[in-house]
């Protein structure tokens, strides 16, 4: 059987960064500790690719600068199965949402799906 997963992604205000990872702290041990969690890891993203030839040739990725109007951050969650994720979700927002809401600039881009390898 395998597991599910959602990947999301967050828009962060800038002002909000601090605060957001400080509640991403609390929110993965939470996950973590959450019976049929199998895996929580959160990534902000720091670079980006200069164009595709320099993926080809196997340059390294561009460290961002630029002061941003939101910072993107990604989440990866793996559950044993969907039913899971339900009850872990709602446990999550119950404890968590209005904190989490104020640091960001827009509603998350969320996929969920079943693990393929």
């Amino acid at each position: 059987m395998s597991s599910f997963i959602e990947i999301c992604i967050y828009e962060v205000k800038p002002a909000k960064v601090d605060e957001f990872e400080t509640l991403l702290k609390d929110i993965s041990v939470h996950h973590k500790s959450f019976d049929g969690v199998i895996d929580v890891k959160y990534m902000k993203r720091a670079h980006r690719q200069d164009d595709f030839n320099s993926v080809k040739n196997g340059e390294p990725a561009i460290r961002l600068t630029r002061k941003p109007k939101s910072v993107k951050y990604a989440l990866f969650w793996e559950l044993d199965n969907e039913i899971t994720h339900g009850k872990a979700t709602k446990s999550g927002l119950e404890k968590f949402y209005k904190r989490f809401n104020r640091c960001l600039v827009t509603m998350p881009k969320i996929i969920l799906g079943d693990r393929l390898i």
